[in-house]
């Protein structure tokens, strides 16, 4: 088996897009070699703990309304090459992400890390959640059969956070600036949603080096 590590964050379009990309190639090869393992990384580190108006927020780091419009164009033609559903309009908050990447982290204790990036990806792009509000995460949790009162407890304290933190300031020590960032084996670093094709090749020639 070979490591494929993700870098990632929950409220990053191109990480949804990148990841059903990623997962119509390993359907596609349903021996792939890939051992998988979601890491955090903040798109916005400084994003106060409760959020921001979504429309603010776009306005603010795009120039304008639209800019923001303009800088989405992409986002909306690839999601929808990707088969994915995306429903921006229903989102009017831009959460902290912090407590969504500990969530992914406790649920990769119980063998559930993928399923609960997916949940997230779906509450926020598809259902416009807060996955930064502590409800609606314990509510994801509990649709992944994960204890939803443990989790409500785990986020009301400071449990690995500052690990998240650590972690994601590595991967910027690392030399990470963007997301996602698939890195094969340790070694190999893919930036940005690649299409499957590139998946299909990359599974390829593994299996012609382990052959």
């Amino acid at each position: 088996m070979v490591k494929l590590d993700i870098l990632s964050d929950p409220i990053c379009p191109w990480c949804y897009i990148g990841k059903s990309y990623l997962d119509r190639a390993l359907a596609a090869a349903p021996d792939h070699p890939f051992t998988i393992e979601w890491h955090p990384f903040q798109l916005n580190p400084e994003m106060p703990a409760d959020g921001m108006d979504r429309r603010a927020y776009l306005e603010g780091k795009f120039g304008g309304k639209e800019a923001a419009i303009q800088a989405y164009l992409p986002v909306h033609e690839h999601a929808e090459t990707a088969g994915l559903e995306l429903h921006l309009d229903k989102i009017t908050r831009t959460p902290n992400t912090l407590d969504a990447h500990r969530l992914i982290h406790w649920a990769g204790i119980e063998g559930k890390q993928t399923a609960a990036v997916s949940a997230l990806f779906k509450a926020y792009f598809v259902e416009g959640r807060d996955i930064g509000d502590h409800d609606t995460l314990a509510d994801i949790a509990d649709g992944l059969e994960i204890d939803a009162s443990v989790i409500l407890r785990l986020l009301q304290s400071d449990s690995d956070a500052q690990d998240i933190r650590d972690r994601d300031a590595a991967a910027r020590d690392m030399g990470v600036t963007s997301v996602p960032t698939f890195i094969v084996d340790g070694k190999h670093a893919v930036p940005g949603a690649q299409p499957p094709e590139l998946w299909a090749k990359v599974i390829a020639e593994i299996r012609e080096k382990s052959a």
